[in-house]
């Protein structure tokens, strides 16, 4: 992430203060201060502007989160007029405010079908703790405190806290904190283009779900809690699964007795064509845990949503649910998302991500198919991937996987684009606002940069 070297002394100052104080999430920290982090001082739509000037184009909505684009008045209104009227007070102490109670009622009208009660956190990874803590209580409500493993994927991410990384099956998230802790084991993902070999995706697919099942024999249904899951494996490197996937996933759960919990945190609020993840998929699922796409980003909050068998067993006990945050349904955080859900029902952004948006989007994507560093290309509504390959007959991968990707991200910053690198697998994820023209400008600006990267490979 290099900078100019001509560059203000304001920007200088910034990154001073910021090199000698601050520790950003998932950085090498000494090579951070050597470069100068770059300083981004606004954003409008689509675009992000730094503090000199430079203007980027966002293919990555922040991280998967800005599905109303930036500078919404709307939403900052929101907050205002709640920061006026009450800047905070708590949930504790059988109490409530407007704006939670107002955003659980909204939730329940476009979460997937049954998902509505709900317990509000302030990041995914505290909505996945929760979660864990909420399906732990459950089983032992329910007379069966041996249910208590959790089965993930393999390449999920699922967050940081202890428990949400020892759920994500990210092997570096592991090590540095002496993780995973115990009771979380993790499964096979669709992952047909690394992991395929000869299988077609929908045998890859099959392959993928039996791995849970011979699982669940291996560990005894009696001791399996829940299946945590994302409907589109995100930074993983957007995993796709194959049609036959989920429905294999659903029969397995059931057949055990496991209770199925969705991580729609990347996934929900439009981002693959529908309000949720799980309405693209056909999933059925016990809970839910939300994030990003809930405030767009505009504020910190996450829900977990639950469904009925949960629900109402959590609901009915007699006795304390001994959990919370200071801020679970803070009413600055649930103000602006009420306002971003009103916004994107408004503008009909979910309907033109499963549509016209979405289509425009991926037949721009699948225009890379062609370009010669391209080994493929997948998306679903607002989601796409570009693989960057050696051999695309193959889908073999360049040696030292990550490098070739690296080099591609940084060309694209350096040509005014955010492209996410998973390892080789370049990620784009725009807002949900793009226009026809936005969409244009990114893709001509993608192609650019993978033929800047062909040129120091040497590939023609």
């Amino acid at each position: 992430m290099s900078q100019s070297a001509a560059i203000s002394n304001q920007t200088k100052r910034w990154q001073e203060m910021d090199a000698a104080h601050h520790l950003h999430p998932f950085t090498t920290h000494k090579e951070l201060a050597g470069t100068g982090a770059r300083v981004i001082t606004r954003a409008e739509g689509v675009y992000l502007y730094d503090s000199e000037g430079k203007r980027l184009i966002d293919g990555m909505a922040g991280l998967w989160c800005v599905q109303v684009g930036y500078g919404r008045e709307e939403l900052a209104e929101a907050g205002y007029k709640a920061l006026k009227e009450l800047p905070y007070y708590n949930n504790f102490f059988q109490t409530t405010n407007p704006y939670a109670a107002e955003l659980s009622q909204k939730l329940a009208e476009v979460c997937p079908k049954g998902i509505d009660r709900f317990f509000f956190a302030n990041s995914g990874s505290e909505g996945n703790d929760s979660a864990i803590k909420l399906i732990r209580y459950y089983w032992n409500l329910m007379g069966k405190p041996k249910k208590k493993t959790f089965i993930a994927r393999k390449k999920s991410y699922h967050g940081v806290t202890l428990a949400a990384a020892s759920l994500s099956g990210l092997p570096h998230l592991h090590p540095q904190f002496d993780l995973p802790l115990p009771g979380f084991v993790h499964v096979e993902c669709p992952d047909w283009f690394a992991e395929g070999g000869a299988r077609t995706p929908e045998e890859h697919g099959l392959f993928a779900a039996k791995s849970l099942e011979d699982k669940i024999l291996e560990l005894g249904a009696e001791n399996v809690a829940a299946f945590v899951a994302e409907p589109v494996q995100g930074a993983g490197g957007l995993i796709i699964p194959p049609a036959n996937y989920w429905p294999e996933i659903q029969r397995i759960c059931r057949k055990y007795d496991v209770l199925l919990h969705i991580d729609e945190v990347i996934c929900g609020f439009g981002r693959t064509g529908n309000w949720f993840g799980c309405d693209t998929y056909g999933i059925e699922p016990d809970m839910i845990n939300m994030a990003k796409g809930l405030s767009s980003g505009y504020q910190p909050i996450a829900a977990v949503g639950v469904g009925a068998r949960v629900g109402d067993v959590l609901f009915n006990s007699d006795e304390e649910m001994a959990h919370g945050y200071t801020y679970s349904g803070h009413p600055v955080a649930c103000a602006v998302a009420l306002a971003n859900l009103e916004l994107m029902q408004k503008e009909k952004l979910v309907e033109k991500a499963g549509g016209a948006t979405g289509a425009h989007f991926q037949k721009k994507l699948a225009e890379l198919d062609a370009h010669p560093l391209v080994g493929g290309t997948r998306g679903v509504g607002l989601l796409g991937a570009i693989e960057i390959v050696k051999d695309r007959k193959t889908r073999e991968k360049f040696p030292d996987v990550g490098t070739v990707g690296a080099q591609c991200r940084n060309h694209c910053f350096s040509n005014g684009l955010v492209m996410r690198a998973i390892g080789d697998t370049m990620v784009l994820s725009p807002p949900l606002t793009i226009t026809e023209s936005e969409t244009d400008e990114l893709f001509a600006l993608a192609r650019r940069c993978l033929d800047l990267t062909a040129k120091d490979l040497g590939v023609a």
